[in-house]
């Protein structure tokens, strides 16, 4: 059963998880998520991973690495984006997430409106990447963690510029697109993607 509430922190007496994604815009690369339960001490810092800086970020995760209870992540490839949609692999990454942390939390807190199939309850919290510490964290370790593997692919696919932009839809990426074409790591489903495929093909 999935419950939704508005973003307002609770106050947490059982393991509870926040789990959060990064990577549902970008034309290539997977859809990576975190699941994160965060120990009694508060981290100082943790907000929108979207709001933080590369230099912000990659201090959290050492932080949150360190201090948390537990922490999962997990992926969706480009196959299961183009098979089943960016939504739906999104949320398998999540579930795939939580099934990685070593502990079963009593509880997850999902950022955004939807909720994957979990064995323990969840809510959608809607702006809970800024308002709660739990799903922040799993933000900051999704992101890093993502960001981490598309530097990776830089290095098998350096025409693309991965290093630069992450795989997100930017000029210099679809330009680099139309001149090279798709590589194995992008989203044959996404727009821009499919439209260079099929100008190819005519």
């Amino acid at each position: 059963m999935c419950g939704v509430m508005n973003g307002q922190a609770r106050l947490v007496t059982r393991l509870v998880a926040g789990v959060d994604e990064a990577g549902r815009g970008p034309l290539a690369g997977p859809v990576v998520a975190a699941a994160v339960i965060l120990g009694p001490q508060p981290i100082a810092g943790l907000g929108d991973s979207k709001k933080k800086s590369e230099r912000q970020r990659d201090r959290l995760f050492d932080v949150i690495t360190a201090e948390a209870v537990a922490i999962g992540v997990g992926r969706a490839e480009v196959e299961e984006i183009d098979d089943l949609n960016i939504f739906r692999a999104s949320l398998l990454a999540m579930q795939r997430a939580v099934e990685a942390l070593d502990i079963a939390p009593d509880e997850a807190l999902i950022d955004g409106l939807h909720c994957p199939a979990l064995a323990c309850p969840a809510t959608a919290v809607v702006g809970g990447d800024a308002s709660v510490a739990a799903v922040s964290a799993a933000s900051i370790i999704a992101k890093v963690t993502r960001d981490r593997i598309m530097l990776a692919l830089h290095l098998d696919f350096p025409d693309y510029g991965f290093a630069q932009h992450k795989g997100y839809p930017t000029a210099a990426h679809v330009a680099a697109l139309e001149r090279c074409g798709a590589s194995s790591v992008h989203r044959t489903s996404f727009a821009p993607v499919r439209r260079v495929l099929e100008a190819r093909r005519t």
